[in-house]
Order: structure tokens, then C-alpha cells, then sequence
């Protein structure tokens, strides 16, 4: 078996028994034990556990079970943002304790219907709210590709441990660009649902919350939405039902498109030119597959509305967060609480009222003057390991730099619950992966599926592995 194969091929190999899915987890548990030390994507483990689960997986081909689900056999770790019964959630922080939780959320069981084995949980910071994966009780999850670099955030744990070749595929989740930049980090493909598109029983921030996952081929990414978007009538809304199967718009044509070019964040912060030439680079490619491709200058949300959500909302959520000792929360989650705790009721109102006022002008955009929008995923390469925590714990109220620039092309989707995807389109001079992210229209993660497999079977992507580390 070949570790960096897709989740997609393990499962064929499974239903065809070329592979037995014993065979799977043994092979994922050993490169955990040898490489997970160093990368720390890994906070909780279940090993005889999964083990025993593929064995009994095992024995249902063996017994010539029909009709498997889709994934039958094949690991996948959860984030730790993310109940799951008999396991804990500690969501990055010492302020939650650790006793199994009894609760399974909706993603997780339709992982386990598509036949998934659930393999351990993955690091994230302190409640999510960090563009990197760094907290106290973990430490830092670092990039395969280089261990002195962050692996992005807050599903850090998971682009690390698909990226390292620790597994397939991983669940993982995203409130302001937290699929999309961590695997912008890693060199894989992040796919960010449409609001609705995946049943959340409790949608934090506002709603800009998803469920999710990270991958290595855009065939993975399709294949997974499929599963995960299974309806729930108990959820408060959903996305409309798509067309087909998103598995098959996987080398579907799209026919011709408008796609807008953005190379300015939407925060006004510099742009670093690798990044900006990773957009630029599938600009190209985008213009070579007879699509058009042109500058635009977007309207986006206004000053009042990016505070709005960023400071009010956000800090009035971590009241809602499942803290048992708030008072062991990182130091600026603590300044953020302490600060909500001042203000009225009523300027969270009028907060979230914006945002939805404002949400309808820049949706809007799409299908009027262009279809699909093209921006760099972040504004900076990734950063060094613990420097953006220790920037927001050094001055929780002042501004942040590099947390900014991460966020300043992917956050905008949250807010508007419009889906996204970043694809592994460019490395930087020394060797680290750099995204590029496609932004699709309400509730069209079809196009966007579409668009990346065109440019995955033309650019020659994914990378395979970081040989520097990994070898």
C-alpha cells in the first residue's frame, strides 16, 4: 500500500479485496508512530479501537457483503472541534476536560454511514479562533513540508496528518478560511461547502461555520461532499440539492466562464508576490482551458460590518463555546470574552443584521459580473511555528498582522456561506506549498469541482510529498 494514496483508490482496492482495510489502518497507525511526533497533527488516538474496526470491515467483504458504502475500510480522523460518542473533545484548550462525550454530530455519523473508520483526532487551536495550529495543551502542529512552519489553521492537525501521509483523507472544519488555509499550508485540496451544504445541528459565528474536509485529489473532495451533504430534517436549513452527484462533475466540462481576478486582499494588507503569483499562475491555465479571465474590484463588506463580525460576534461566541474552565482558555480568548461581556445585547443585533444586509449585495456579484472569483488563498506564505499565537496572546486587542493576511481572502466566504475551494497550484522559492482558491456562486460547488479537476489533470498536481521530511 502506498500511504499517499487517495481515499477514493484505498476503497476500490477494498471492494475488489486487493487491499484489506486491516492492511489500511496498520500502515496509518505505523506512520503515525514514526512521524506524528515531530508534526503533532494527533491529539487523542484510538488504535485498538480502529483496529478492531477493520477488521470487522474485513470480514464483511471477505463474507461477500454487497453494496458497501462508499468508503468501506478506510480511515479518517476527526478534528477535535467535533463530538464523536465515546471519545473526547477537548477543542484544543485546557479549559475542557477530556471524559468521553456522548453526543455524535451529524458529519461524523455520515462518515460512518459512507463506511468510514474513525481514526484518532487531529489538532486545532484553542476553540478554532487561530489561523494557525498552536495551543498550550498540545503544543504546535508543524508543516511536513518544512517542521519550522506552521501548518496552517484551525484544522491544522488535519492538512498535516493527510499531507505527512498519516491518512487519506481528513474531517475537518472552517469559520473563516479554516479548511482553505491549512491546506493551502500542506499542498492539498481544501473544498469549503456552501452554508446548509453539510447538517450542522448548532452552525457557530453567526452561521459562517462548516463541516468539511481535507484531501489530496479533487476526486476525494467530490466523493467526500457527497457523503457528508446526506439530508437532515432535524438541521434548521440546507443547501438546495444538487443536480447530480458532485462525484460526477469531476472532468465535466463547464463550457466557457467569466472569472474575476483579485489579487487585493479585501483587508487592504499587502499581498506577498508569491502569492499573488500562485493566482496568476491559474489565471493562465484558467485562460489556456478557454475560460476569461479579468481583473475585477469586488465590493465587499464594509469597516463597520468586518468589526462587526470579527470582534463583536466572535467574541460573544466564545460565551456560547463549551468551556468548563473558561479561566484556563488561552490569554487572548480571555481578553475577547472579557471584552464581550461589556457590550449591549443590542450591538450584537445590530451586528448580525449588517452582516446579512450587506451578504445580499456582495452574493450578488456572482452570476452579474462574473462567475467564478479567483483570488491567492492567503496574503502571506505560511508563517513560522507559534509566532501567530504568541502575536495575539502578546496584544489580544491590537492588531495582527499575520492572522490578518491569512484570513483576508477566505473569511468573506464564511460570512456570505459561499462555497470555496484551494487548490495546490504553486510552491514558493523555498519549497512550501502556496494555494490559489476559486470562490463559486450560491450554493455552486459544482462549477468549482468542475474547474479543479480541469486544472488538477492539467497543472500535475497534487504534490505527492514532502520529500525533504518525509523522504
Amino acid at each position: 500500500m502506498d500511504p499517499f494514496d487517495s481515499a477514493s483508490d484505498l476503497a476500490e482496492a477494498v471492494r475488489k479485496r486487493e487491499l484489506s482495510p486491516v492492511e489500511i489502518v496498520d500502515t496509518c497507525l505505523a506512520r503515525i508512530d514514526r512521524y506524528d511526533p515531530e508534526v503533532g497533527a494527533f491529539v487523542w488516538r484510538n488504535d485498538e479501537q480502529v483496529r478492531s474496526a477493520a477488521r470487522r470491515a474485513e470480514q464483511a467483504v471477505m463474507a461477500g457483503g454487497r453494496d458497501l458504502p462508499a468508503f468501506h475500510g478506510v480511515p479518517i480522523p476527526v478534528k477535535d472541534l467535533t463530538q464523536v460518542a465515546e471519545q473526547p473533545a477537548t477543542y484544543g484548550t485546557f479549559g475542557v476536560h477530556d471524559t468521553p462525550r456522548t453526543v455524535t454530530e451529524p458529519v461524523v455519523t455520515r462518515l460512518l454511514d459512507a463506511g468510514f473508520l474513525l481514526m484518532g483526532r487531529t489538532n486545532s487551536p484553542d476553540m478554532g479562533l487561530l489561523s494557525t495550529t498552536d495551543n498550550s495543551r498540545y503544543g504546535s502542529t508543524r508543516n511536513p513540508w518544512n517542521l519550522a512552519y506552521s501548518s496552517g489553521g484551525s484544522s491544522g492537525g488535519a492538512a498535516a496528518a493527510v499531507a505527512a501521509g498519516l491518512t487519506p483523507v481528513a474531517h475537518a472544519s472552517d469559520g473563516g478560511g479554516s479548511i482553505r488555509m491549512p491546506s493551502s499550508c500542506c499542498g492539498l485540496v481544501g473544498l469549503k461547502p456552501s452554508r446548509g451544504r453539510v447538517p450542522q445541528y448548532v452552525a457557530s459565528w453567526e452561521h459562517a461555520t462548516v463541516e468539511g474536509a481535507i484531501t489530496r485529489t479533487v476526486r476525494d473532495a467530490a466523493a467526500l461532499l457527497d457523503v457528508m451533504s446526506v439530508p437532515d430534517n432535524l438541521v434548521m436549513y440546507r443547501a438546495p440539492a444538487p443536480e447530480r452527484p458532485f462525484s460526477d462533475e469531476v472532468g465535466r466540462d463547464c463550457g466557457p466562464l467569466r472569472i474575476g481576478l483579485l489579487l487585493d486582499a479585501p483587508t487592504g494588507l499587502p499581498v506577498d508576490p508569491v502569492c499573488a503569483a500562485a493566482a496568476v499562475h491559474t489565471a493562465r491555465l484558467l485562460e489556456s482551458l478557454g475560460h476569461a479571465v479579468f481583473p475585477v474590484s469586488p465590493r465587499f463588506f464594509s469597516g463597520e460590518a468586518i468589526v462587526g463580525y470579527t470582534q463583536t460576534v466572535l467574541d460573544a461566541a466564545l460565551w456560547a463555546s463549551p468551556y468548563d474552565r473558561p479561566e484556563l482558555a488561552e490569554p487572548h480568548l480571555r481578553y475577547r470574552m472579557e471584552r464581550a461581556a461589556g457590550r449591549h445585547s443590542g450591538t450584537y443585533t445590530r451586528a448580525a443584521a449588517l452582516l446579512q444586509e450587506e451578504s445580499v449585495v456582495v452574493r450578488a456579484q456572482w452570476g452579474r459580473d462574473f462567475d467564478v472569483l479567483l483570488t491567492p488563498t492567503m496574503a502571506c506564505p505560511p508563517p513560522l511555528v507559534g509566532t501567530v499565537l504568541a502575536e495575539a496572546n502578546a496584544d489580544p486587542g491590537g492588531p495582527r498582522l499575520t492572522e490578518t493576511q491569512m484570513i483576508s481572502f477566505t473569511a468573506v466566504c464564511n460570512i456570505t456561506g459561499l462555497p470555496a475551494v484551494t487548490l495546490p497550484t504553486h510552491t514558493s522559492p523555498d519549497g512550501l506549498p502556496i494555494g490559489s482558491q476559486l470562490i463559486g456562486g450560491p450554493w455552486d460547488e459544482a462549477v468549482l469541482i468542475r474547474l479543479a479537476s480541469a486544472l488538477e489533470e492539467l497543472d500535475r498536481w497534487p504534490l505527492r510529498r514532502p520529500e525533504s521530511f518525509l523522504g
